[in-house]
């Protein structure tokens, strides 16, 4: 663990008031939680989804004790099969009669050497982080192009952009994510629909701290400047700018939530 002070955590300011989001991978106390947390003090509706249906009622129950439900549902999904992931989108667009936000935070990773990966580990990254991003990205879109605008948030990685041993399959999916974001971004326009990506560095939570050895924790910190890992709200802060009003020139973007200097 990093032994460097985290910032204040910043307030809402009603960035995001008025809109509707669906937030995958939003069980937890990881990215997706921190930022379904956020959009509702932004003042947003948010339906949550996650694929473990205890985590996310737990979390769908906290957060309307907090937020209050009216603004607060959710719906498991998994991203791999295409039905959980239209009936979410039909859920949302139902529940609110519009979509305005969605963020795709469904991910899954995983360390094995490439000479050793089998076709199962590498396939099920890949389904999961990209194919899932793929499914809700169309979703997303059809659902916005009939409304006549939007913003679409998708979660990558600097993994993407860097090597990083035993993350071949991980730093494939995610790279896949920034190109795909960049060619929906493109195609989105004529919607009125803005497609950005966020690509974190090192957000750890408690659920990630357990499956992470001291030593990788160790060497992963070394390599950022400010010599501590980001909060995941950190991470979810930028979700909002991009989700927000603040980013209305902003599309095709891919931007770096990190302070890696090697």
């Amino acid at each position: 663990m990093s032994d460097v002070e985290s910032p204040a955590y910043v307030t809402g300011h009603g960035l995001l008031t008025g809109r509707t989001a669906v937030i995958t991978a939003a069980a937890g106390a990881g990215i997706g939680g921190a930022t379904a947390r956020r959009f509702l003090e932004e003042g947003a509706r948010v339906l949550i989804s996650d694929a473990h249906a205890r985590r996310l009622k737990e979390s769908a129950a906290a957060l309307a004790e907090e937020f209050g439900s009216a603004r607060i549902a959710s719906l498991p999904c998994d991203v791999t099969d295409e039905d959980q992931v239209q009936a979410l989108f039909d859920t949302a667009t139902g529940l609110y009669g519009g979509l305005d936000v969605v963020v795709n935070n469904a991910g899954l990773g995983g360390t094995c050497a490439l000479v050793d990966m089998t076709d199962e580990q590498w396939s099920r990254v890949l389904d999961v982080t990209l194919n899932g991003t793929f499914r809700c990205t169309r979703a997303a879109l059809r659902a916005m192009r009939e409304t006549g605008g939007g913003v679409i948030v998708n979660n990558a990685s600097v993994i993407g952009w860097r090597a990083q041993t035993g993350q071949a399959h991980y730093a494939a999916a995610k790279a896949g994510v920034m190109a795909l974001t960049r060619c929906a971004a493109v195609e989105a326009a004529e919607y009125g629909v803005r497609v950005n990506a966020v690509s974190p560095s090192l957000a750890m939570h408690p659920h990630l701290v357990k499956v992470t050895t001291p030593e990788l924790l160790e060497e992963l910190t070394g390599r950022e400047a400010f010599g501590r890992y980001a909060q995941p709200w950190e991470v979810a802060n930028v979700i909002v700018f991009l989700a927000s009003g603040y980013s209305s020139y902003m599309t095709g973007e891919v931007v770096s939530v990190s302070s890696q200097h090697a």
